[in-house]
């Protein structure tokens, strides 16, 4: 008997059944049993009308409802899917604007979003992260001179201000690396996350040279390090030259070779902050550097000014396992100014800069930008 007569058959009894005496309901039970093929049990539930009973989810309930998952996915994307440690610090800096754009929300819904946790958050977005999401060929060439000169720096925890910088080229070769295409420059401050981001033609010394001195200008402070892997676009004279011969040197160091874990501040930005807006397309028009590097102006302002991180700060391991602990979220303006590094002109300065910026106004630019880049390369 197929589904549908099942349910029609069901209907004609169900009311008898209900009426029935004990001795008509047993006669009517094994009639329905024998003729559709149900467990004893299973028969009784749908007779009585409530089917098959769903468990109760234990816990106490939810205190967010569809209002609050809206409010938190939208943050969520627009600061580019960070982890939820992260958005649970960028939810204060990026609700004020929310409401600017999308009106003012109720206070009992600013309220619980305020006060929001991170194990939360994981769970309201386990569904969204499921609608979204390679690796890509490494770049890396080695440089064999020079090496004898720059020192090996394996760790980073003995930071204590800003100014140690760590690079890392990504390209954006598509699967083969053959041919001329566009490379992005990642420049990531260890200890405040702070980044900036460019794309070039080729990674030729002079290119990657201009890049990161224009780069560097962009710092808000004075750089006292420069950390790279052993690639030849970082390992060579002319580079050497540039951070060596000034009157104050800055100290060039490199990982070792095949260890990308001696460079974990840049390599992780480079997902972040370069994957997450141009994937792992090939870009092979030059005439496309000049809008990569507007999209890189839009994507620094709001990383650095609106996008938290949280740096690891004791990792101990007990028996088999290791227990791991962070600093609260900031954002790298935050951290910036928390660090006693910069003085009052420079603080107030960047302050100003945080206060006339929207995030929202960036992110409607960034993808803009993104989908004029993305059309004409795929």
């Amino acid at each position: 008997m197929v589904s549908k007569s099942k349910r029609e058959y069901l209907a004609k009894i169900k009311d008898r059944y209900r009426h029935a005496n004990r001795k008509g309901k047993a006669r009517i039970l094994d009639e329905f049993c024998a003729v559709c093929g149900h467990h004893r049990k299973h028969a009784i539930r749908l007779l009585n009308g409530d089917g098959r009973k769903k468990k109760k989810k234990p816990g106490r309930p939810s205190i967010y409802g569809p209002e609050e998952i809206q409010v938190i996915e939208d943050i969520w994307l627009c600061s580019n899917r960070p982890c939820a440690p992260r958005l649970a610090g960028m939810i204060p800096l990026w609700l004020p604007h929310y409401e600017n754009d999308n009106g003012d929300l109720d206070e009992s819904i600013k309220e619980k979003l305020l006060n929001i946790k991170s194990r939360t958050l994981d769970r309201l977005l386990c569904c969204v992260r499921k609608k979204h999401g390679t690796r890509g060929a490494s770049g890396t060439r080695p440089a064999s001179y020079l090496k004898n000169h720059i020192p090996i720096k394996i760790s980073h925890y003995d930071v204590a201000e800003p100014g140690h910088m760590q690079a890392d080229m990504v390209a954006h070769c598509g699967e083969s690396l053959e041919g001329n295409h566009a490379w992005s420059l990642t420049f990531t401050d260890v200890l405040t996350g702070w980044t900036e981001n460019g794309a070039v033609w080729n990674k030729g010394q002079y290119g990657i040279h201009q890049l990161l001195k224009t780069s560097e200008e962009r710092l808000p402070f004075q750089i006292k390090s420069f950390h790279s892997d052993n690639g030849g676009e970082f390992i060579n004279h002319h580079l050497y030259s540039y951070y060596h011969d000034r009157k104050v040197p800055v100290v060039v160091t490199r990982g070792r070779p095949g260890k990308s874990n001696d460079n974990p501040h840049v390599e992780q930005k480079n997902d972040t902050h370069v994957r997450k807006l141009l994937g792992y397309y090939r870009i092979d028009q030059e005439s496309l550097i000049k809008e990569m590097n507007e999209l890189y102006a839009a994507s620094n302002l709001l990383n650095n000014f609106f996008c938290t991180n949280h740096k690891l700060v004791f990792k101990e391991r007990r028996g088999s396992r290791y227990y791991r602990k962070y600093d609260a979220p900031t954002t790298p303006c935050q951290k910036l100014l928390a660090s006693g590094s910069l003085n009052e002109l420079e603080k107030t300065h960047l302050t100003e800069i945080m206060i006339n910026l929207d995030p929202y106004k960036l992110n409607k630019l960034i993808e803009t930008k993104q989908r004029a880049i993305l059309r004409k390369v795929r």
